[in-house]
């Protein structure tokens, strides 16, 4: 099973064409379609009104769900579309969204979802169990259609059975237990196939909700619509009427009338913050801490310390044993043989000053890190596994017992065979903070004895050497926001995947601790006893942690800026979302607050 995650960052192809269109209005309440069981919202009771705006990273590609493959698209498709069930970030757990309950029997491998009833459409019409089960049956599972996580509900070649039981009732049945079902197959969003079925039948879908297909057409069950969409400069949403959640003293949500996602990049996103032409910023970068807090102090806005996340940096060695194009080996032989000894990648975390590099990088706004699961994830973290932390007297001796030492008196390691340890190692340019921690970790491993040819590289370029070519030898790169399920990570733990970096997608395990992780990734997924599958991804963690495939570095600590009147603000480092997870709960506190400062 291929787990083709959901958030694959990808640069927005700028779009020129300019148009917009008109709102939508809502449809008058069909006779017995009264939501009588909405979901009560967890925050305070707000006021209604205003509009938030918002930067979005870029221009987004498309509003059709199962297109989305940049961040643009996705920060306006999770507030048009709904799915049965919503993972909590905070809690760390799912909640119930479109369906109000479930229920799993004793075979953990048949679910039943019970919708809420009164369900309706942002055009009033009724969202029933035969809008799932078209969802799934008509697009999910028709490979022409679903190109990005098809394999991902499949086990072993067999579709997961979807049926009707009746109007508010849905049953399924996986061919195998299937751990992350509820965050996995819950978390996908329902489509209205009164909306959109003839298109499908058509094999019209892929043209389905384009950036010019008119508001009105664009049909959800988030908490709000297409209002305007001008490609290239923004998407203006309004609140959905027909939204299935209210607050504790029953007012229908969102609360917002409007939201605005302005088109922008990592050098326009702060200036228009700072301008005062948005509302809150929450994709921040490390190295803009000490200007955000210094402008932070006039009162206009305030710093919300999110802590560490799941992004994280780590550094590794190329493992891949295989013949390029032209029939030689990928990685020099001699080379390979050291990166291949967990002794050697043991010494090279032990060589890393990690401290420093929290302090002259980051300012101190860091933690260091060892771990493939870090200590935030609670749910998931094996705070027993080995460390190898900075210590290079450790580290020498570790190289020792592999024969590597300084033969000659020269300063630079050499192994049994008395060639010299040299090695490329390469970061992507145009990140200053991992540009910096590059030459942190030169130095670490040149003080060590290692003489290490330190190159920056577009991204584009390691990209393609990392998956295409693989000429490369040492590389720091980073990984972030795939979620805390384990079943997530099966994309870059399982040796058969195109994510498996250190060497991917092997025809079989290289290795045998490869070999294990396998099984045990494989085994977690076929229970739903999360104390089993703790117990299996925390030998996991451990064989990662000695083996060492993966040498981390530090994790980021997070920070958003917000205007100082929104309300209901749950912030979370565990979701590029940071302050707008929960956007339908989100509220000015001054009446008079229409929109931005």
């Amino acid at each position: 099973m291929k787990s083709k995650r959901w958030l694959l960052l990808v640069p927005s192809a700028v779009l020129v064409a300019l148009w917009s269109g008109c709102g939508q209005k809502a449809s008058s309440p069909s006779p017995g379609q009264l939501l009588t069981s909405p979901l009560v919202a967890a925050g305070e009771p707000g006021q209604p009104g205003g509009r938030l705006t918002l930067t979005s990273p870029g221009v987004p590609q498309t509003f059709n769900p199962l297109l989305a493959s940049d961040a643009a698209s996705e920060d306006v498709i999770r507030l048009l579309f709904a799915p049965l069930v919503r993972f909590d970030p905070v809690a760390q757990t799912p909640r119930p969204a479109l369906a109000e309950s479930w229920t799993v029997e004793p075979d953990q491998r048949t679910w039943t979802f019970t919708l809420r009833r009164g369900l309706r459409w942002s055009d009033g019409q009724p969202l029933t169990a035969a809008d799932v089960v078209f969802t799934w049956n008509e697009i999910m599972y028709n490979p022409d259609m679903n190109r990005q996580t098809f394999d991902l509900f499949r086990i072993e070649g067999r579709n997961f059975a979807v049926t009707q039981m009746d109007e508010q009732t849905v049953r399924v049945v996986t061919p195998e237990v299937f751990a992350p079902f509820l965050e996995f197959f819950g978390g996908v969003v329902i489509l209205p196939e009164h909306a959109i079925g003839q298109a499908v039948r058509a094999r019209r879908f892929l043209s389905v909700h384009t950036l010019h297909t008119r508001p009105e057409r664009i049909v959800g069950s988030g908490p709000f619509r297409v209002k305007e969409c001008q490609p290239g400069h923004h998407v203006l949403l309004e609140r959905n009427p027909e939204y299935w959640v209210v607050d504790k003293q029953n007012l229908r949500l969102p609360y917002l009338d409007e939201v605005l996602l302005l088109a922008s990049d990592s050098t326009t996103a702060p200036f228009l913050f700072f301008s005062g032409k948005t509302d809150l910023f929450e994709r921040t970068r490390p190295e803009d801490y000490a200007h955000f807090q210094e402008t932070a102090a006039g009162g206009n806005f305030r710093l919300v310390e999110l802590g560490a996340g799941t992004e994280r940096d780590f550094l590794w060695f190329n493992l891949n044993t295989n013949l390029n194009a032209a029939g030689r080996p990928v990685v020099n032989p001699t080379r390979l043989v050291w990166f291949q000894h967990k002794k050697f990648r043991q010494a090279v975390s032990c060589a890393l000053d990690r401290d420093r590099i929290v302090r002259e990088v980051y300012g101190g706004r860091a933690q260091p890190l060892h771990t493939f699961v870090s200590a935030e994830d609670r749910k998931w973290n094996n705070p027993q596994v080995p460390l190898f932390a900075h210590d290079p007297a450790r580290a020498r001796a570790l190289l020792g017992e592999i024969g590597i030492r300084d033969r000659d008196g020269d300063g630079v390691l050499e192994d049994a065979g008395g060639a010299k340890l040299e090695f490329s190692f390469f970061t992507n340019s145009g990140n200053r903070a991992r540009e910096r921690t590059a030459a942190l970790v030169a130095e670490d491993l040149g003080r060590l004895g290692m003489k290490v040819d330190l190159q920056l590289l577009p991204f584009t370029n390691l990209v393609d050497r990392i998956g295409r070519t693989f000429d490369y030898e040492c590389i720091l790169m980073g990984v972030g926001g795939a979620g805390s399920e384990p079943a997530s990570q099966m994309n870059v733990l399982k040796s058969s995947e195109p994510l498996h970096q250190w060497f991917p997608e092997q025809a079989r395990p290289a290795t045998e601790w490869e070999a294990r992780i396998d099984a045990l990734m494989d085994e977690q997924m076929r229970t739903l006893d999360h104390a089993r599958r703790k117990q299996l991804y925390d030998e996991v963690q451990t064989i990662l942690a000695e083996e060492l495939p993966m040498i981390f570095t530090v994790s980021p600590f997070h920070f958003a800026v917000v205007r100082a009147d929104l309300g209901n603000l749950r912030p979370s480092a565990l979701t590029a979302h940071r302050l707008t997870w929960n956007l339908e709960e989100l509220f000015f506190r001054s009446s008079n607050n229409p929109g931005p400062r």
